[in-house]
């Protein structure tokens, strides 16, 4: 069967108009494997890195991750600590990854998420939509294996607050880490 110009032309128009729609909220790369973490185990979150030009917006997007990561049921989140402070130029250098990897060993902890934020910014232009993207991955603090990852990027509507969009994000990445029931730990023999 052929379709008229007229049909074809209105068909074309539609398939482009879902395209548009698509593609104004676009998620990219969402984590193709998963990691099972037992709800009362030890996990430390690092400092993650910062590859854009907005100033601290990897504390921001930490924050977002350590509270997503409780509301998944992990009960002992620790985060690195970092020295509070809001001047940009006078900011501390960064923890070396070994250095970060030995402070989540000296906690206990079994596993330690790291990452970087590659974009937090509005685009310019007309509507000045929210642009997020966001690497994340997990190090078995014992082998200092990495053993899951993940990455990706979103965009939002130029309506939609840029915090809303990278906790999306982050969220989408995170559904690639499954907390299962807490392990009972055997009561000790005399």
């Amino acid at each position: 069967m052929t379709l008229s110009s007229p049909t074809r032309r209105a068909a074309l128009g539609l398939a482009g108009a879902a395209a548009v729609l698509l593609a104004g909220c676009a998620v990219t790369a969402l984590p193709g494997q998963t990691l099972s973490i037992p709800a009362d185990g030890k996990f430390a979150v690092l400092p993650l890195a910062n590859a854009t030009d907005t100033p601290l917006v990897e504390r921001r997007a930490q924050a977002i991750t350590v509270s997503l990561l409780q509301q998944k049921g992990l009960s002992d989140v620790v985060v690195y600590p970092q020295k509070a402070n809001d001047n940009p130029l006078d900011a501390e250098p960064a923890a070396s990854s070994a250095q970060a990897l030995a402070w989540a060993r000296q906690q206990g902890a079994r596993y330690a998420l790291s990452g970087t934020v590659t974009e937090w910014r509005y685009k310019t232009g007309v509507d000045s939509e929210p642009a997020v993207g966001v690497t994340l991955q997990v190090t078995d603090v014992t082998t200092g294996q990495v053993v899951w990852s993940a990455s990706g990027g979103r965009s939002g509507w130029g309506y939609q607050a840029l915090a809303a969009v990278g906790q999306s994000q982050i969220e989408a990445l995170l559904r690639g880490i499954r907390v299962t029931a807490a392990t009972t730990k055997s009561a000790a023999k005399p």
